[in-house]
């Protein structure tokens, strides 16, 4: 398969763009992939050969549902590990048992949305804890696998949802302003961007890439927070009325999977990707919920970001 045949869309599955990729002899790290868009990551990157470890918080679920995959592709490929990112003792007790076995692409694909206000273990608010701190402290500790592997990709889940504005590196925690669910929400999906840009620029000359990825509208259990006033005034309520152009499981996954592991990506990162494309900026995309703002791409901010998060979760900031 030739690269100017690979084009995608909004709608491509995890199957089309994993089509023709051979990872065997790859291994890979999913969180959050014992259902929804983590599952289907899993089932594609296992499928093409990867050996795959579902990173969950309720392992018994992770151990069916890779004992389910396997059963599903006919190989031993897929296991599982505990992992509870809004605790950091759970985060480091994961990332030893790995050791420095090369890992060659790390998914961070767990998430959770819009809940009230609630603390992670350390004190972190939860949505910045579990979606950001728990993921970079992972990522960092994981580092010597990434290098090991040499040509490793990094995948972190952002959201349209970046767009309720930057982060407050003042007071990330809401510990001085008021909360509001989806302004938490908001800016740790930006962390995950900036997040990945800081990631590939300090780690591409030792072979990680890292990418942003917007994986689009999808029914699943992330949205349980979700009020029903609140689905109403995004006009969610009506799939026949709202703006927003949804995606099945498969397709939503579709764009993590082709960042772990497009060859068109090769010797790029940094990259804000939706639609298994780079992002427009906002001001020149025209379709509902797509596009990037430049705060998620300010590549100062997220110098300053990798910095206050390495104090935050205790790591050296000059080895972090």
């Amino acid at each position: 398969m030739t690269q100017q045949a690979r084009e995608f869309g909004p709608q491509s599955t995890a199957a089309e763009v994993i089509d023709g990729i051979d990872l065997r002899g790859k291994f890979a790290i999913v969180t959050g992939g014992a259902a929804g868009l983590g599952l289907e990551t899993v089932r594609a990157l296992a499928g093409a050969g990867a050996h795959v470890t579902i990173a969950a918080r309720n392992l018994p679920a992770a151990k069916q549902a890779a004992d389910s995959l396997n059963r599903e592709i006919g190989e031993d490929r897929i296991d599982a590990g505990r992992i509870d990112l809004g605790d950091l003792a759970s985060v480091r007790a994961f990332a030893a048992e790995w050791g420095d076995k090369p890992l060659h692409i790390l998914v961070n694909n767990a998430g959770i949305m819009a809940c009230p206000l609630e603390r992670t273990v350390d004190g972190f608010e939860m949505q910045l804890g579990t979606n950001h701190l728990g993921h970079f402290l992972l990522t960092n500790l994981l580092l010597p696998a990434l290098i090991a592997a040499y040509g490793a990709r990094v995948v972190s889940l952002t959201s349209v949802g970046h767009k309720r504005g930057a982060i407050d590196l003042e007071d990330p925690n809401f510990e001085e302003r008021p909360y509001e669910p989806f302004l938490a929400y908001g800016q740790s999906k930006t962390a995950n961007a900036l997040f990945a840009v800081e990631l590939d620029r300090r780690y591409r000359d030792a072979g990680i890439r890292a990418f942003a990825v917007m994986p689009g509208f999808i029914e699943t259990d992330l949205a349980r927070h979700m009020t029903p006033e609140y689905r109403e005034k995004m006009g969610l309520n009506n799939n026949e009325r709202t703006p927003f152009q949804f995606k099945s499981i498969p397709a939503g996954a579709a764009t993590s999977v082709w960042a772990a592991s497009a060859p068109e990506l090769d010797d790029q990162g940094g990259l804000y990707l939706e639609d298994c494309a780079v992002a427009k900026p906002h001001s020149e995309e025209k379709r509902p919920g797509k596009g990037v703002m430049p705060h998620a791409l300010d590549a100062s901010d997220a110098q300053r970001l990798w910095t206050v998060s390495a104090e935050m979760v205790g790591l050296d900031e000059a080895v972090a």
